[in-house]
């Protein structure tokens, strides 16, 4: 956190642990968290995309949600997820998350299937709904799964016009591009540019001017440095840590998606099972083998955390 009470540093995806038969695995959950914070993030996000969200029921959800926040308890800040295509629906569990004790919203741009969006005011007014429901910050999340265009017109208009959404997050084709032309159109009303797809862009970003990153919880204990590093202005440090995490974040990025964590999580001890829920399927054994060999080889946290 910066001197004016901005958010910066690394806020991984926390993922949902369940058991073999597809349960809630809420002991696993609360080892999801502690090993988190023993990995020094410095805040933790959860609902999201790689917490396969788009697989939860609403019950399952407000669960999950109750179970984090009051086993957290404080020790960083906590990001909640709270998208839908419903402007009310979103409002509604972006209020019960702040009052939970949610320290931001994160929101994707309203969207539903692949071709029923709304247009360039629609999501305006969706943020602006939110901006005047709740008293936190809000995040934008600017991905390619929603389908959604999000101009840096409209996204600049967002931040001067709404105080509320300060924060971006932005893993598009191009992201250091769109980071570099957000900050120059909207300035001093950005309080945290960050990037997410598992850091795979994350130096290119950081030159760009983001002062956070979105990873999955997979190794957040060493590329924390590189985004420390980096915003101290020791960038050849930064680059060179970067260079030697970079294969793994690619294999993870590309070959894995959001099953390494987990699996790496199982085999760790930090949880149960590295169960997803259907349709998504389980690692093939050769990509399994081959990630737990990486992350050995990194010695990742959460691979022995359990042990």
């Amino acid at each position: 956190m910066t001197a004016n009470g901005a958010y910066r540093g690394i806020f991984p995806i926390a993922p949902t642990a369940f058991l073999e038969d597809g349960a809630l695995d809420p002991q696993s959950q609360r080892r999801v968290l502690d090993c988190m914070i023993d990995q020094g993030v410095d805040g933790i996000c959860i609902l999201a995309n790689y917490s396969e969200q788009f697989l939860l029921s609403d019950a399952e959800r407000d669960s999950l949600q109750t179970l984090c926040l009051e086993h957290v308890a404080g020790r960083v800040p906590v990001i909640v997820t709270c998208s839908h295509f419903s402007t009310d629906i979103a409002v509604t569990r972006a209020r019960r998350a702040e009052a939970a004790g949610a320290s931001m919203i994160m929101m994707m741009p309203p969207y539903h299937g692949a071709l029923l969006r709304a247009d360039d005011e629609g999501v305006f007014e969706h943020f602006a709904g939110l901006a005047g429901a709740i008293d936190i910050p809000i995040m934008i999340q600017d991905a390619p799964l929603s389908g959604v265009a999000l101009p840096v017109a409209l996204l600049a208009r967002i931040a001067r016009e709404l105080p509320r959404v300060s924060y971006f997050k932005i893993e598009v084709p191009g992201t250091a591009k769109k980071l570099r032309a957000l900050i120059a159109a909207a300035g001093d009303a950005i309080d945290g540019p960050f990037d997410g797809e598992e850091g795979i862009t994350l130096l290119a970003d950081l030159d760009a001017g983001a002062t956070g990153t979105m990873t999955s919880a997979l190794m957040p204990e060493l590329l924390r440095p590189v985004v420390e590093l980096h915003l101290a202005g020791r960038r050849d440090e930064a680059a060179a840590l970067y260079a030697k995490l970079l294969p793994m974040i690619n294999f993870e990025n590309r070959q894995c998606g959001l099953a390494a964590c987990k699996t790496v999580m199982a085999e760790g001890g930090v949880i149960t099972s590295d169960s997803v829920r259907h349709p998504l399927r389980p690692l093939p054994p050769e990509t399994r083998q081959e990630l737990l060999r990486m992350a050995a080889e990194l010695d990742v946290l959460a691979l022995r955390w359990g042990h």
